[in-house]
């Protein structure tokens, strides 16, 4: 056998079609292929799987029942196969607490620099804080001019109430006679009991000596004692008069701050001594929102204030808010919006002076109390966190939303380790910075030479690491952004810069579309990186379908020729100009321009009307205002981190909905969000699931399922036996089987070895019990007709028009291969996103529309995108505005308006490059979609 080759023999999981095939070690290899041809059943289900079965079965059977087990795939044997790693799309981390920087571990390396060269500040100032050992402490007391009275005291308790008549005895038995309180010496036996409801300072007297040259063992003694009773602390009084305070802590003189000792752990959000108190370390804190309390439209006593948007005037809380209203001269009357902010904020977050309220319950209890007006949030924050009751809670919630921690303002840490800079610097302040200005900003620490011999080795660590993240595309992150926002291609890029870091050899990557949600201009960079991991010595897989990585594979295999059932075999495989040359392959044709998306002959007029978005300021947005076009296809496009999903989905979407829908969700900041009545509905089409349960299906979700049903309760037999609809659902008791509840599988738990599925034995995974499957229509029971796939299911009821047109528009989708009743889970996010466009294709589409989508082309090949693009000129022909953020030029192409945003990602974004038409993109020379545009539009015109 050759080593220089993976040979798969006899391949046949899902719906490959016991295919052969060589695949070369060492080089760059691209599966290419229509959507659902196998592509991913080969890389993943097959090839990858195969190794790590392999790697499971070396380990011993303790260990597996800890890291999991593989089933063997379908594959009659994979020779030449090596340790396998995969990279795919799925998210980093849902976990609140991970970030770019902790999944990546710089944050780590951050935490270690901080420990060891950081510098503590007081809060608030430039002026550095020092800790001093005892033996600097002595040096500096004998340093004081000969003869002076120096009184060395330990401070115990500072500015706290009380007599504190149990240290004062403590202090007796330990031998001490004298102290220092509030600025005199007293003998503890002979002083007056201090006043408990004042604030006093008190200090143990230690030593009382003059200064000599002959007393220095006893100065130590004296300041090592008192640093012990004073917990670090130490002080001095010269002369009775001339006070230096002493501290083996870090600690700001002239205020109740200390900061502990440096170590990795203070930096951390994870940890106690690290996290903001008040958020735990989160950074957000759930807190009853403005925005959610009030409707702007409305007045105060007229369901304004939404908690008692239906309460009367027994209410106690409404008499309260009349009270006031009259005593600051509020109109309770007048819309919101029109009140003045400063005596809004009364209404919301209470009064600083004392009213008499007189008030009268339901029950006719007469109240008069003169108190301050507690305003209505921070009654609801209030209610909420004493209250017993789920139900209030829950209410309570319904007003509450996420917001930024208003103590550590987002940072996560507290004060403590906030205080710690370098070169100007905390370390949050550090992780806000773009990873590439980080990199170049690690690269001009001003270090002493102490410092730089201790951060060497760790800058080096950090630089390779950023470097890595900038070269798969990834410079305009931060490493304190959520994990839980990454993208699934972000996520992807993360784990492959990892990857790259780590410099394995030998190793087999299988990568599932890493150019996922990166733009053109960030292309080359991440095939440069996975040509670097190439010539390390490993072999990548990649499942992937843009064109620049085919054309710069080493070795391209495609997968076809149709999807599903007509899928399956391996059409062309080796270098990409091979591929070209091969007249079956349908990538090749596109690779070579013979097929191609078209261009519309003509743009979109629409109805010259827009819709505002006007001041957008969130994230890394520049206070910009855009217009999107109404009953108009516009592609929001730019570079990876531009702001384009901050823009349309944290800002239009959340905006809209919250005033259409009154959602929970806030918007992203803006100024306003202007419509003028033109939108009434917005329907988000995204990559989520269609369902989660195994009984999800294509058929229930599109709901053909409930027209199917009727078709089967409506024959003879059906009648006969008296079933009706519901007979044939397996959701309910009366058809389905109930030995596996409907699901037509059990589980078999399995221990240490992978959780088994068997086909029920009763049904024999048909889901229906024998009495419902005895009905047939046109020789099919209901469980043969779920599963055919929509190519069959489509001719088989051609006779019935409604069923045949809800059926017929998942086909034009390009979804005629999937089965009617697939389970929801194993469709890919791109086939979830078009059963929700079939759905959506069947509805009425009204003007008053507006669709949202966020990187359609996600797992399409370019075959599939031209299907995709038809359907949504189908959807706006129909008079609904579409805003679709996309990176793939055939969208974008197709477009009738454009809004680029940029001109680079993070902090150098924010901007609107552009706007207009493709063409007029196109010759903007700012714009870096534009300049990708020009070639790909003029060219296809020009021939």
């Amino acid at each position: 056998m050759n080593n220089d080759w993976i040979r798969v023999k006899g391949a046949r999981e899902n719906n490959l079609k016991n295919i052969d095939l060589d695949i070369p070690k060492n080089k760059l290899v691209v599966m290419t292929g229509v959507s659902g041809s196998g592509k991913s059943s080969l890389a993943f289900e097959t090839i990858y799987q195969e190794g790590q079965r392999r790697y499971m079965e070396s380990l011993s059977s303790y260990a597996r029942q800890f890291l999991g087990n593989y089933e063997k795939p379908d594959v009659d044997s994979i020779d030449g196969l090596s340790p396998s790693i995969s990279i795919d799309q799925r998210t980093t981390s849902n976990n609140p607490r991970s970030t770019v920087g902790t999944v990546t571990e710089i944050y780590d390396y951050f935490r270690l620099l901080y420990a060891r060269v950081g510098t503590p500040y007081c809060p608030g100032s430039d002026t550095p804080v020092t800790k001093q050992t005892i033996e600097e402490m002595t040096e500096r007391v004998m340093q004081i001019k000969e003869g002076s009275k120096v009184i060395i005291v330990a401070p115990t308790v500072e500015r706290q109430k009380g007599t504190h008549k149990d240290k004062l005895q403590q202090w007796l038995k330990d031998g001490f006679t004298r102290i220092w309180v509030d600025g005199k010496v007293v003998l503890i036996e002979e002083m007056e009991e201090l006043d408990k409801n004042k604030f006093h300072d008190i200090a143990v007297v230690i030593d009382r000596v003059v200064i000599k040259d002959d007393i220095r063992s006893r100065v130590f003694d004296a300041m090592e004692l008192a640093s012990k009773y004073g917990e670090g602390k130490t002080r001095i009084i010269i002369n009775d008069h001339e006070v230096i305070n002493f501290s083996e802590n870090y600690y700001c003189e002239g205020i109740d701050f200390t900061i502990p000792e440096l170590e990795p752990r203070l930096f951390s959000f994870n940890t106690p001594i690290g996290a903001c108190s008040y958020c735990n370390g989160l950074g957000l804190k759930l807190e009853v929102a403005k925005a959610l309390v009030i409707n702007p439209e409305k007045a105060i006593l007229d369901g304004g204030i939404l908690p008692y948007k239906y309460a009367d005037e027994n209410n106690l809380n409404v008499q309260e808010i009349e009270t006031v209203c009259a005593h600051y001269g509020i109109d309770p009357y007048q819309p919101i919006r029109e009140i003045p902010d400063d005596k809004l904020d009364i209404i919301l977050y209470g009064t600083k002076e004392e009213i008499r309220f007189k008030l009268t319950s339901t029950g006719g209890r007469h109240y008069d109390k003169t108190q301050k007006f507690e305003g209505i949030i921070p009654n609801l924050n209030r209610r909420y966190l004493e209250t017993t009751s789920d139900w209030i809670r829950k209410w309570i919630e319904t007003f509450m939303s996420e917001s930024t921690c208003p103590k550590c303002k987002g940072h996560r840490l507290n004060e403590a380790a906030l205080s710690v800079k370098v070169n100007s610097l905390n370390i949050s302040q550090m992780m806000e910075k773009s990873i590439e200005d980080l990199e170049v900003f690690i690269t001009k620490l001003e270090l002493n030479t102490e410092q730089q011999k201790i951060a060497k080795l760790l800058l080096e660590e950090i630089g390779h690491r950023l470097n890595f993240l900038n070269d798969v595309g990834l410079g305009y992150l931060n490493l304190a952004r959520s994990a839980g926002t990454l993208s699934g291609g972000e996520a992807q890029r993360i784990r492959l810069a990892t990857q790259i870091g780590s410099k394995l050899s030998g190793v087999l990557y299988v990568l599932d579309e890493p150019s996922i949600g990166l733009h053109q201009k960030d292309n080359e960079r991440l095939i440069n990186s996975l040509k670097k991991m190439r010539d390390l010595g490993n072999t990548l897989i990649v499942v992937e379908h843009d064109h620049d990585t085919m054309l710069e594979s080493d070795y391209l295999v495609d997968i076809g020729p149709g999807a599903g059932i007509h899928g399956g075999y391996v059409v062309a495989s080796g270098t990409p100009q091979e591929v070209m040359d091969n007249k079956k392959s349908l990538t090749g044709k596109y690779l070579t321009g013979e097929l191609e998306v078209p261009i519309p002959k003509e743009r979109r007029a629409g109805v010259q009307k827009d819709i505002m978005i006007i001041g957008a300021r969130e994230n890394n947005l520049k206070n910009v205002t855009v217009a999107i076009p109404l009953n108009k296809l516009t592609l929001v496009t730019g570079v990876s981190g531009s702001g384009k999903s901050t823009l349309v989905n944290e800002i239009l979407m959340k905006g809209l909905r919250q005033k259409l829908y009154r959602t929970k969700e806030l918007a992203g900041t803006h100024d306003l969000i202007q419509d003028y009545g033109y939108i009434d509905k917005i329907i988000e089409i995204s990559q989520s699931p269609i369902g989660y349960n195994p009984r999800s299906n294509p058929a229930t979700y599109t709901g053909v399922f409930d027209d199917i049903r009727d078709v089967f309760s409506m024959t003879n037999e059906a009648k006969m036996r008296g079933y009706k609809k519901g007979r044939f659902s397996f959701n309910v008791r009366g058809g389905r089987c109930e030995h596996c509840n409907g699901d037509g599988v059990k589980k078999i738990s399995m221990h240490f070895l992978p959780d088994v599925y068997v086909p029920c034995e009763v049904c024999g995974g048909t889901r229906y019990n024998h009495e419902t499957l005895q009905i047939k229509y046109r020789g099919k029971n209901i469980a043969e007709v779920l599963d055919l796939t929509i190519d069959d299911a489509v001719e088989f009821f051609e006779n019935h028009p409604k069923i045949h047109k809800q059926l017929s528009t998942i086909q034009d989708v390009g979804l005629g291969y999937i089965k009617l009743g697939q389970s929801a889970p194993t469709l890919s996010g791109g086939e979830a996103q078009r059963v929700k466009l079939a759905s959506e294709l069947y509805k009425r589409i009204t003007p008053k529309t507006l669709y949202i989508l966020d990187e359609p082309t996600t797992g399409l090949h370019t075959d599939d995108v031209k299907k995709l693009v038809s359907v949504l000129h189908q959807i706006v022909d129909q008079g609904a505005t579409m805003v679709v953020i996309e990176h793939n030029l055939d969208v974008i192409k197709n477009a009738d308006f454009i809004i680029d945003l940029g001109p680079e990602g993070g902090e150098k974004g924010g901007y609107i490059v552009g706007s207009g038409t493709p063409e007029e993109l196109a010759m903007n020379t700012k714009s870096y979609t534009g300049r990708y545009l020009k070639d790909i539009l003029f060219k296809e015109k020009s021939s």
